[in-house]
Protein backbone atom coordinates (compact mmCIF):
# COMPACT_ATOMS: atom_id res chain seq x y z
CA UNK A 1 0.00 0.00 0.00
CA UNK A 2 2.85 2.46 1.31
CA UNK A 3 4.55 1.41 -2.90
CA UNK A 4 1.26 2.66 -4.09
CA UNK A 5 0.63 5.67 -2.58
CA UNK A 6 4.45 6.67 -3.54
CA UNK A 7 3.32 6.05 -7.30
CA UNK A 8 -0.03 7.99 -6.71
CA UNK A 9 2.39 11.14 -5.52
CA UNK A 10 4.11 10.71 -8.75
CA UNK A 11 1.41 9.86 -11.58
CA UNK A 12 -1.25 12.49 -10.28
CA UNK A 13 0.58 15.25 -10.25
CA UNK A 14 -0.09 17.85 -12.97
CA UNK A 15 2.27 17.32 -15.27
CA UNK A 16 2.26 13.47 -15.54
CA UNK A 17 -2.14 14.10 -15.97
CA UNK A 18 -1.31 16.57 -18.45
CA UNK A 19 0.78 14.45 -20.98
CA UNK A 20 -1.77 11.23 -20.23
CA UNK A 21 -4.33 13.85 -21.38
CA UNK A 22 -2.46 15.15 -24.48
CA UNK A 23 -1.21 11.67 -25.49
CA UNK A 24 -5.06 10.87 -25.52
CA UNK A 25 -6.25 13.70 -27.23
CA UNK A 26 -3.56 12.93 -29.86
CA UNK A 27 -4.62 9.25 -29.69
CA UNK A 28 -8.02 9.63 -30.43
CA UNK A 29 -7.11 12.04 -33.22
CA UNK A 30 -5.00 10.11 -35.00
CA UNK A 31 -7.00 7.14 -34.24
CA UNK A 32 -10.28 8.44 -35.86
CA UNK A 33 -8.72 9.70 -39.64
CA UNK A 34 -8.21 6.37 -41.68
CA UNK A 35 -4.26 5.76 -42.62
CA UNK A 36 -3.01 7.69 -39.87
CA UNK A 37 -2.73 5.31 -37.04
CA UNK A 38 -1.92 5.53 -33.33
CA UNK A 39 1.11 3.71 -34.10
CA UNK A 40 2.13 6.56 -36.08
CA UNK A 41 1.30 8.89 -33.14
CA UNK A 42 3.28 6.69 -30.78
CA UNK A 43 6.30 7.09 -33.28
CA UNK A 44 5.95 10.84 -33.20
CA UNK A 45 5.63 11.52 -29.67
CA UNK A 46 8.32 9.07 -28.69
CA UNK A 47 11.26 11.41 -28.85
CA UNK A 48 9.32 13.96 -26.73
CA UNK A 49 9.51 11.56 -23.90
CA UNK A 50 13.02 11.50 -23.91
CA UNK A 51 13.47 14.69 -21.56
CA UNK A 52 10.48 14.07 -19.53
CA UNK A 53 10.46 11.88 -16.03
CA UNK A 54 9.30 8.12 -16.33
CA UNK A 55 5.54 8.10 -15.14
CA UNK A 56 4.82 11.09 -17.05
CA UNK A 57 6.55 9.70 -20.65
CA UNK A 58 5.33 6.45 -20.51
CA UNK A 59 1.79 7.97 -19.41
CA UNK A 60 1.73 10.06 -22.78
CA UNK A 61 2.92 7.00 -24.52
CA UNK A 62 -0.25 5.17 -22.91
CA UNK A 63 -2.43 7.32 -23.38
CA UNK A 64 -1.70 7.68 -27.00
CA UNK A 65 -2.42 4.00 -27.35
CA UNK A 66 -5.20 3.77 -25.30
CA UNK A 67 -7.13 6.93 -26.87
CA UNK A 68 -5.99 5.61 -30.76
CA UNK A 69 -7.78 2.02 -29.68
CA UNK A 70 -11.01 4.21 -29.04
CA UNK A 71 -10.49 6.71 -31.68
CA UNK A 72 -11.06 4.24 -34.21
CA UNK A 73 -14.73 3.49 -33.72
CA UNK A 74 -15.17 6.95 -35.13
CA UNK A 75 -14.86 7.15 -38.64
CA UNK A 76 -16.27 3.93 -38.63
CA UNK A 77 -19.83 4.86 -37.22
CA UNK A 78 -19.84 8.01 -39.01
CA UNK A 79 -18.65 6.82 -42.26
CA UNK A 80 -18.46 2.99 -42.41
CA UNK A 81 -14.38 3.98 -43.08
CA UNK A 82 -12.74 2.43 -40.00
CA UNK A 83 -10.16 4.92 -38.48
CA UNK A 84 -7.98 1.53 -37.39
CA UNK A 85 -8.14 -2.16 -37.82
CA UNK A 86 -9.45 -3.16 -34.75
CA UNK A 87 -12.73 -0.79 -36.05
CA UNK A 88 -12.98 -3.05 -38.66
CA UNK A 89 -15.71 -5.08 -37.57
CA UNK A 90 -17.26 -2.08 -35.63
CA UNK A 91 -18.68 -0.70 -39.19
CA UNK A 92 -20.67 -3.73 -39.41
CA UNK A 93 -23.42 -2.42 -37.14
CA UNK A 94 -22.19 0.62 -36.24
CA UNK A 95 -22.88 2.48 -39.74
CA UNK A 96 -26.37 0.97 -40.05
CA UNK A 97 -26.69 2.61 -37.03
CA UNK A 98 -25.97 5.88 -38.51
CA UNK A 99 -28.39 5.39 -41.12
CA UNK A 100 -30.76 5.39 -39.47
CA UNK A 101 -30.51 8.56 -37.32
CA UNK A 102 -28.60 6.89 -34.48
CA UNK A 103 -25.25 7.65 -34.88
CA UNK A 104 -25.39 9.61 -31.11
CA UNK A 105 -26.35 6.51 -29.60
CA UNK A 106 -23.78 4.59 -31.29
CA UNK A 107 -21.00 6.83 -30.55
CA UNK A 108 -21.82 6.83 -26.72
CA UNK A 109 -22.10 2.63 -26.32
CA UNK A 110 -19.17 2.59 -28.57
CA UNK A 111 -17.73 4.48 -25.78
CA UNK A 112 -19.24 3.04 -22.87
CA UNK A 113 -18.25 -0.10 -23.76
CA UNK A 114 -14.48 0.66 -24.64
CA UNK A 115 -14.17 1.70 -21.06
CA UNK A 116 -15.83 -0.71 -19.29
CA UNK A 117 -13.32 -3.19 -21.70
CA UNK A 118 -10.25 -1.45 -21.03
CA UNK A 119 -10.86 -0.89 -16.92
CA UNK A 120 -11.71 -4.69 -16.89
CA UNK A 121 -8.73 -5.77 -18.69
CA UNK A 122 -5.78 -3.30 -16.71
CA UNK A 123 -8.20 -5.14 -13.22
CA UNK A 124 -6.64 -8.27 -14.75
CA UNK A 125 -3.60 -7.06 -15.47
CA UNK A 126 -3.09 -5.67 -11.69
CA UNK A 127 -5.07 -8.99 -10.37
CA UNK A 128 -3.22 -11.55 -12.15
CA UNK A 129 -0.48 -10.25 -14.48
CA UNK A 130 1.85 -13.67 -13.46
CA UNK A 131 -0.81 -15.89 -14.22
CA UNK A 132 -1.55 -14.59 -17.27
CA UNK A 133 1.44 -14.30 -18.80
CA UNK A 134 2.10 -17.82 -17.61
CA UNK A 135 -0.96 -18.97 -19.40
CA UNK A 136 0.01 -16.83 -22.50
CA UNK A 137 3.87 -18.07 -23.19
CA UNK A 138 2.35 -21.71 -23.13
CA UNK A 139 1.08 -20.64 -26.30
CA UNK A 140 3.45 -21.98 -29.07
CA UNK A 141 3.56 -22.05 -32.63
CA UNK A 142 1.29 -24.74 -33.01
CA UNK A 143 -1.26 -23.49 -30.43
CA UNK A 144 -1.36 -19.79 -32.05
CA UNK A 145 -1.69 -21.27 -35.44
CA UNK A 146 -5.11 -23.21 -34.50
CA UNK A 147 -6.76 -20.36 -32.94
CA UNK A 148 -6.03 -17.76 -35.91
CA UNK A 149 -7.04 -21.01 -37.86
CA UNK A 150 -10.36 -21.03 -35.99
CA UNK A 151 -10.74 -16.87 -35.90
CA UNK A 152 -10.73 -17.84 -39.87
CA UNK A 153 -13.79 -19.93 -39.24
CA UNK A 154 -15.00 -16.68 -38.29
CA UNK A 155 -15.88 -15.79 -41.83
CA UNK A 156 -19.21 -18.29 -41.71
CA UNK A 157 -20.69 -15.49 -39.44
CA UNK A 158 -19.57 -12.95 -42.08
CA UNK A 159 -20.51 -14.14 -45.09
CA UNK A 160 -24.35 -13.30 -45.30
CA UNK A 161 -26.51 -16.06 -47.06
CA UNK A 162 -23.62 -17.93 -48.58
CA UNK A 163 -20.78 -20.05 -47.21
CA UNK A 164 -18.82 -19.83 -50.68
CA UNK A 165 -19.12 -16.08 -51.37
CA UNK A 166 -17.87 -15.40 -47.99
CA UNK A 167 -14.92 -17.94 -48.80
CA UNK A 168 -13.69 -16.27 -51.85
CA UNK A 169 -13.66 -13.22 -50.72
CA UNK A 170 -11.48 -14.36 -47.70
CA UNK A 171 -9.80 -16.18 -50.06
CA UNK A 172 -8.81 -12.65 -52.10
CA UNK A 173 -7.93 -11.24 -48.53
CA UNK A 174 -5.23 -13.90 -47.90
CA UNK A 175 -3.76 -13.82 -51.71
CA UNK A 176 -3.13 -9.83 -51.37
CA UNK A 177 -1.41 -10.51 -48.04
CA UNK A 178 0.80 -12.53 -50.29
CA UNK A 179 2.03 -10.15 -52.75
CA UNK A 180 5.47 -8.95 -52.23
CA UNK A 181 8.75 -10.15 -50.83
CA UNK A 182 8.42 -13.55 -48.88
CA UNK A 183 9.69 -12.89 -45.36
CA UNK A 184 11.05 -15.86 -44.07
CA UNK A 185 12.70 -17.41 -48.05
CA UNK A 186 13.32 -13.67 -49.49
CA UNK A 187 11.44 -14.32 -52.91
CA UNK A 188 8.95 -12.40 -54.50
CA UNK A 189 5.29 -14.23 -54.72
CA UNK A 190 2.39 -12.45 -57.00
CA UNK A 191 4.84 -9.50 -58.24
CA UNK A 192 4.39 -10.38 -61.74
CA UNK A 193 7.80 -8.54 -62.73
CA UNK A 194 6.23 -5.22 -61.24
CA UNK A 195 8.73 -3.73 -58.92
CA UNK A 196 6.35 -1.70 -57.00
CA UNK A 197 4.47 -5.00 -56.12
CA UNK A 198 7.35 -5.74 -53.66
CA UNK A 199 6.27 -3.65 -51.22
CA UNK A 200 3.26 -5.79 -50.33
CA UNK A 201 -0.13 -4.92 -50.22
CA UNK A 202 -0.46 -3.01 -46.75
CA UNK A 203 -3.41 -3.68 -44.48
CA UNK A 204 -4.21 0.12 -43.82
CA UNK A 205 -4.02 0.78 -47.36
CA UNK A 206 -6.42 -2.44 -48.30
CA UNK A 207 -8.95 -1.32 -45.15
CA UNK A 208 -9.12 2.30 -46.67
CA UNK A 209 -9.52 1.60 -50.30
CA UNK A 210 -12.11 -1.24 -49.40
CA UNK A 211 -14.38 1.07 -47.03
CA UNK A 212 -13.50 4.80 -48.22
CA UNK A 213 -13.35 4.33 -51.77
CA UNK A 214 -17.60 2.70 -52.09
CA UNK A 215 -18.38 5.18 -50.17
CA UNK A 216 -16.99 7.97 -52.41
CA UNK A 217 -18.29 6.54 -55.39
CA UNK A 218 -21.85 6.35 -53.70
CA UNK A 219 -21.72 9.55 -52.66
CA UNK A 220 -20.75 11.01 -56.25
CA UNK A 221 -23.00 8.59 -58.34
CA UNK A 222 -26.39 9.42 -55.93
CA UNK A 223 -26.89 5.62 -55.32
CA UNK A 224 -26.58 5.93 -51.33
CA UNK A 225 -29.47 8.69 -51.36
CA UNK A 226 -31.66 6.27 -52.73
CA UNK A 227 -31.38 3.84 -50.06
CA UNK A 228 -33.75 3.36 -47.46
CA UNK A 229 -33.08 4.46 -43.74
CA UNK A 230 -30.61 7.02 -44.21
CA UNK A 231 -31.55 9.40 -42.38
CA UNK A 232 -30.16 12.98 -41.90
CA UNK A 233 -29.00 14.44 -38.67
CA UNK A 234 -31.60 17.56 -37.62
CA UNK A 235 -30.62 17.80 -34.21
CA UNK A 236 -27.40 16.77 -32.52
CA UNK A 237 -26.25 15.62 -29.22
CA UNK A 238 -23.95 13.85 -27.26
CA UNK A 239 -26.02 10.45 -25.94
CA UNK A 240 -25.13 7.68 -23.62
CA UNK A 241 -26.72 4.41 -23.97
CA UNK A 242 -29.27 3.95 -20.84
CA UNK A 243 -28.27 2.14 -17.18
CA UNK A 244 -31.06 -0.30 -18.55
CA UNK A 245 -29.47 -1.32 -22.06
CA UNK A 246 -26.04 -1.67 -20.33
CA UNK A 247 -27.19 -3.75 -17.50
CA UNK A 248 -29.09 -5.73 -19.99
CA UNK A 249 -25.77 -6.74 -22.21
CA UNK A 250 -23.29 -6.36 -18.89
CA UNK A 251 -22.98 -10.64 -19.69
CA UNK A 252 -21.53 -9.32 -23.22
CA UNK A 253 -20.00 -7.31 -21.97
CA UNK A 254 -17.87 -9.07 -19.49
CA UNK A 255 -17.16 -11.82 -21.86
CA UNK A 256 -15.81 -9.91 -25.01
CA UNK A 257 -13.76 -8.28 -21.89
CA UNK A 258 -12.01 -11.54 -20.92
CA UNK A 259 -11.64 -12.27 -24.32
CA UNK A 260 -9.66 -9.41 -25.67
CA UNK A 261 -7.83 -9.50 -22.47
CA UNK A 262 -7.27 -13.17 -23.12
CA UNK A 263 -6.45 -12.83 -26.55
CA UNK A 264 -3.97 -9.52 -26.13
CA UNK A 265 -1.81 -11.15 -23.78
CA UNK A 266 -1.15 -13.73 -26.41
CA UNK A 267 2.20 -11.99 -28.53
CA UNK A 268 1.17 -11.67 -31.97
CA UNK A 269 -2.24 -11.42 -31.94
CA UNK A 270 -3.56 -7.86 -31.16
CA UNK A 271 -7.17 -5.65 -31.31
CA UNK A 272 -8.47 -7.08 -35.08
CA UNK A 273 -8.46 -10.56 -34.02
CA UNK A 274 -10.21 -9.91 -30.94
CA UNK A 275 -12.39 -7.49 -32.20
CA UNK A 276 -13.82 -10.28 -34.68
CA UNK A 277 -14.09 -13.27 -32.48
CA UNK A 278 -15.70 -11.02 -30.51
CA UNK A 279 -17.92 -10.48 -32.81
CA UNK A 280 -18.89 -13.44 -33.94
CA UNK A 281 -19.40 -14.90 -30.64
CA UNK A 282 -21.96 -12.01 -30.22
CA UNK A 283 -23.91 -12.92 -33.34
CA UNK A 284 -23.71 -16.36 -32.44
CA UNK A 285 -24.77 -16.10 -29.02
CA UNK A 286 -27.56 -13.48 -30.02
CA UNK A 287 -31.64 -14.43 -29.86
CA UNK A 288 -31.54 -12.42 -33.19
CA UNK A 289 -28.28 -13.17 -35.26
CA UNK A 290 -30.47 -12.05 -38.54
CA UNK A 291 -29.65 -8.16 -37.23
CA UNK A 292 -26.63 -8.42 -37.39
CA UNK A 293 -24.97 -6.09 -40.21
CA UNK A 294 -28.47 -4.05 -39.74
CA UNK A 295 -27.68 -2.21 -36.78
CA UNK A 296 -27.72 -4.06 -34.01
CA UNK A 297 -26.29 -2.49 -30.62
CA UNK A 298 -24.53 -5.81 -29.54
CA UNK A 299 -22.52 -5.43 -32.90
CA UNK A 300 -20.67 -2.51 -31.48
CA UNK A 301 -20.77 -3.36 -27.94
CA UNK A 302 -18.88 -6.75 -28.81
CA UNK A 303 -15.90 -5.35 -30.76
CA UNK A 304 -15.85 -2.56 -29.04
CA UNK A 305 -15.41 -3.84 -25.71
CA UNK A 306 -13.13 -6.49 -26.92
CA UNK A 307 -10.39 -3.55 -29.05
CA UNK A 308 -9.79 -1.82 -25.83
CA UNK A 309 -9.38 -5.01 -23.54
CA UNK A 310 -6.43 -5.99 -25.91
CA UNK A 311 -4.84 -2.87 -24.45
CA UNK A 312 -4.50 -4.34 -21.07
CA UNK A 313 -4.17 -7.61 -22.48
CA UNK A 314 -1.30 -6.82 -24.08
CA UNK A 315 0.70 -5.63 -21.38
CA UNK A 316 0.65 -8.16 -19.56
CA UNK A 317 3.48 -9.92 -21.63
CA UNK A 318 5.00 -6.65 -22.43
CA UNK A 319 5.72 -5.76 -17.91
CA UNK A 320 6.41 -9.68 -17.34
CA UNK A 321 8.26 -11.21 -19.93
CA UNK A 322 9.41 -8.02 -21.65
CA UNK A 323 7.96 -9.53 -25.12
CA UNK A 324 5.66 -6.32 -27.19
CA UNK A 325 2.44 -7.85 -28.55
CA UNK A 326 1.84 -5.35 -31.35
CA UNK A 327 3.98 -3.03 -33.09
CA UNK A 328 2.41 -0.11 -30.44
CA UNK A 329 3.20 -2.46 -27.22
CA UNK A 330 6.73 -2.32 -29.08
CA UNK A 331 6.83 1.32 -29.07
CA UNK A 332 6.08 1.40 -25.79
CA UNK A 333 9.05 -1.26 -24.96
CA UNK A 334 10.99 1.34 -26.59
CA UNK A 335 10.14 3.99 -23.89
CA UNK A 336 10.64 2.10 -21.31
CA UNK A 337 14.22 1.48 -22.06
CA UNK A 338 15.04 4.78 -23.06
CA UNK A 339 14.02 5.53 -19.41
CA UNK A 340 15.96 2.84 -18.26
CA UNK A 341 13.37 0.38 -17.33
CA UNK A 342 13.95 -3.37 -18.32
CA UNK A 343 10.48 -5.43 -18.89
CA UNK A 344 10.66 -9.20 -17.03
CA UNK A 345 10.06 -10.88 -14.03
CA UNK A 346 12.91 -8.64 -11.79
CA UNK A 347 10.43 -5.77 -13.04
CA UNK A 348 8.17 -5.59 -10.29
CA UNK A 349 10.93 -5.92 -7.90
CA UNK A 350 13.16 -3.21 -9.02
CA UNK A 351 10.85 -0.57 -9.97
CA UNK A 352 7.51 -1.32 -8.47
CA UNK A 353 6.86 2.16 -8.25
CA UNK A 354 6.77 3.25 -11.55
CA UNK A 355 4.91 0.09 -12.38
CA UNK A 356 2.29 1.29 -9.85
CA UNK A 357 2.44 4.69 -11.71
CA UNK A 358 1.90 3.01 -15.21
CA UNK A 359 -1.27 1.53 -13.93
CA UNK A 360 -2.62 4.69 -12.08
CA UNK A 361 -1.73 6.40 -15.60
CA UNK A 362 -3.65 3.94 -17.65
CA UNK A 363 -6.98 4.79 -15.31
CA UNK A 364 -6.39 8.34 -16.36
CA UNK A 365 -6.09 7.54 -19.65
CA UNK A 366 -9.57 5.87 -19.75
CA UNK A 367 -10.96 8.97 -17.33
CA UNK A 368 -9.42 10.78 -20.53
CA UNK A 369 -11.49 9.12 -23.07
CA UNK A 370 -14.42 9.48 -21.37
CA UNK A 371 -14.36 13.24 -20.91
CA UNK A 372 -13.05 13.85 -24.41
CA UNK A 373 -15.00 11.41 -26.50
CA UNK A 374 -18.24 12.41 -24.71
CA UNK A 375 -17.77 16.55 -25.54
CA UNK A 376 -16.45 15.21 -29.09
CA UNK A 377 -19.59 13.59 -29.90
CA UNK A 378 -21.35 16.56 -30.40
CA UNK A 379 -18.83 17.38 -33.02
CA UNK A 380 -17.90 14.07 -34.32
CA UNK A 381 -21.79 13.58 -35.66
CA UNK A 382 -21.90 17.65 -37.32
CA UNK A 383 -20.73 15.40 -39.97
CA UNK A 384 -23.79 14.01 -41.09
CA UNK A 385 -24.77 17.36 -41.62
CA UNK A 386 -22.32 17.77 -44.53
CA UNK A 387 -23.59 16.54 -48.43
CA UNK A 388 -22.39 13.46 -49.51
CA UNK A 389 -20.98 14.95 -52.47
CA UNK A 390 -18.46 17.65 -50.72
CA UNK A 391 -17.90 14.86 -48.04
CA UNK A 392 -17.05 12.62 -50.70
CA UNK A 393 -14.61 14.64 -51.41
CA UNK A 394 -13.36 15.57 -48.42
CA UNK A 395 -13.09 11.85 -47.65
CA UNK A 396 -10.78 10.37 -50.94
CA UNK A 397 -8.26 13.33 -50.22
CA UNK A 398 -7.88 12.57 -46.34
CA UNK A 399 -7.72 8.72 -47.22
CA UNK A 400 -5.34 9.46 -50.26
CA UNK A 401 -3.13 11.56 -47.61
CA UNK A 402 -3.48 8.81 -45.22
CA UNK A 403 -2.88 6.09 -47.71
CA UNK A 404 0.22 7.69 -49.01
CA UNK A 405 1.75 8.35 -45.48
CA UNK A 406 1.77 5.25 -44.16
CA UNK A 407 4.81 4.17 -45.96
CA UNK A 408 5.47 7.48 -48.20
CA UNK A 409 4.80 5.47 -51.31
CA UNK A 410 2.14 7.03 -54.45
CA UNK A 411 2.16 3.04 -55.12
CA UNK A 412 -0.26 2.68 -51.79
CA UNK A 413 -2.18 5.72 -53.42
CA UNK A 414 -3.17 3.79 -56.85
CA UNK A 415 -3.53 0.44 -54.48
CA UNK A 416 -5.93 1.49 -52.83
CA UNK A 417 -7.92 3.05 -55.90
CA UNK A 418 -7.77 -0.22 -57.47
CA UNK A 419 -8.76 -2.44 -54.46
CA UNK A 420 -11.57 0.20 -53.72
CA UNK A 421 -13.11 -0.68 -57.27
CA UNK A 422 -12.70 -4.15 -56.54
CA UNK A 423 -14.82 -3.87 -53.25
CA UNK A 424 -17.11 -1.89 -55.33
CA UNK A 425 -17.98 -4.41 -57.69
CA UNK A 426 -18.09 -6.79 -55.13
CA UNK A 427 -20.33 -5.34 -53.11
CA UNK A 428 -23.00 -4.86 -56.84
CA UNK A 429 -22.88 -8.64 -57.09
CA UNK A 430 -23.33 -9.33 -53.28
CA UNK A 431 -19.76 -10.98 -52.28
CA UNK A 432 -19.15 -9.78 -48.79
CA UNK A 433 -15.94 -7.29 -48.60
CA UNK A 434 -15.37 -7.90 -44.16
CA UNK A 435 -13.63 -10.82 -45.22
CA UNK A 436 -11.05 -10.12 -47.54
CA UNK A 437 -10.11 -7.40 -44.09
CA UNK A 438 -10.01 -10.75 -41.93
CA UNK A 439 -7.83 -12.91 -44.45
CA UNK A 440 -5.52 -9.85 -44.78
CA UNK A 441 -5.80 -9.84 -40.74
CA UNK A 442 -5.33 -13.32 -40.25
CA UNK A 443 -3.01 -14.36 -43.04
CA UNK A 444 0.22 -13.36 -41.72
CA UNK A 445 -0.11 -14.52 -38.56
CA UNK A 446 -1.49 -17.85 -39.74
CA UNK A 447 1.22 -18.20 -42.50
CA UNK A 448 4.55 -17.44 -39.94
CA UNK A 449 3.26 -19.55 -36.85
CA UNK A 450 2.48 -22.65 -39.56
CA UNK A 451 5.93 -22.30 -40.92
CA UNK A 452 7.96 -21.93 -37.59
CA UNK A 453 5.63 -24.91 -36.07
CA UNK A 454 7.07 -26.66 -39.34
CA UNK A 455 10.44 -25.64 -38.95
CA UNK A 456 10.51 -26.76 -34.94
CA UNK A 457 8.57 -30.00 -36.12
CA UNK A 458 11.15 -30.64 -38.80
CA UNK A 459 8.36 -30.61 -41.21
CA UNK A 460 6.36 -33.01 -38.96
CA UNK A 461 2.60 -32.60 -38.71
CA UNK A 462 2.61 -34.26 -34.85
CA UNK A 463 3.48 -30.12 -33.85
CA UNK A 464 -0.59 -30.09 -34.49
CA UNK A 465 -1.62 -33.48 -33.37
CA UNK A 466 -0.04 -33.89 -30.08
CA UNK A 467 -1.46 -30.17 -28.85
CA UNK A 468 -4.58 -30.55 -26.36
CA UNK A 469 -4.99 -26.62 -27.15
CA UNK A 470 -4.76 -26.99 -31.09
CA UNK A 471 -7.23 -29.69 -31.02
CA UNK A 472 -9.63 -27.87 -29.42
CA UNK A 473 -8.87 -25.07 -31.54
CA UNK A 474 -9.74 -27.54 -34.50
CA UNK A 475 -12.51 -29.27 -33.24
CA UNK A 476 -14.52 -26.14 -32.81
CA UNK A 477 -13.36 -24.68 -36.09
CA UNK A 478 -15.11 -27.60 -38.24
CA UNK A 479 -17.97 -27.37 -35.27
CA UNK A 480 -18.94 -24.27 -36.43
CA UNK A 481 -18.21 -24.74 -40.62
CA UNK A 482 -20.52 -27.76 -39.98
CA UNK A 483 -23.37 -26.30 -38.29
CA UNK A 484 -22.89 -22.86 -40.97
CA UNK A 485 -23.53 -25.60 -44.24
CA UNK A 486 -26.41 -27.35 -41.68
CA UNK A 487 -28.21 -23.67 -41.61
CA UNK A 488 -27.38 -23.20 -45.47
CA UNK A 489 -28.73 -27.02 -46.43
CA UNK A 490 -31.79 -25.93 -43.74
CA UNK A 491 -32.44 -22.83 -45.44
CA UNK A 492 -32.63 -23.95 -49.16
CA UNK A 493 -34.79 -27.06 -47.96
CA UNK A 494 -37.44 -24.28 -47.19
CA UNK A 495 -37.26 -22.16 -49.83
CA UNK A 496 -37.77 -25.44 -52.51
CA UNK A 497 -41.59 -25.92 -51.27
CA UNK A 498 -42.03 -21.90 -51.50
CA UNK A 499 -41.35 -21.87 -54.77
CA UNK A 500 -43.10 -25.07 -55.56
CA UNK A 501 -46.03 -23.32 -54.03
CA UNK A 502 -46.05 -20.43 -55.70
CA UNK A 503 -45.23 -22.18 -59.47
CA UNK A 504 -48.58 -23.94 -58.44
Amino acid sequence: MELFLQAATIALTPTAIASVGLGTLVGLIFGSIPGLTFTVALALALPITFSMDTVPAIGLLLGTYIGGMTGGSVSAILLGIPGTPSAAATVLDGHPMTRRGEASIALGTALIVSVFGGIFSLIVMIVSVDLVSRLAIGFGPAEIFALVLFGMSMICGLCGDSLLKGMISGALGLMLMTIGIDEIDGVQRLTFGFVSLQQGVNLLVAMIGLFAIPFVIEAVSGRASDRPGVTRVAKVKAELPSIKLLIRKAWLMIRCSAMGTAIGAIPGTGGPIAAFLAYDHAKRFSKQPNTFGKGNIEGVIAPETANNAVTGGTLIPLFSLGIPGDPATAIVLAGLMIHGITPGPALFMNNAIDVYGMYIAVLLAYIWVLGLQFVGIRIFVHVLRVPRELLAIVVLVLCAIGAFSIRNSVFDIYTMGVIGLLAYVMVLIRIPVTPIILGMVLGPTLENEFRTAMMLSEGSFDIFLTSPTALVFFALQFLIIGLQLMREMKAKTKSVPTTEAKDA
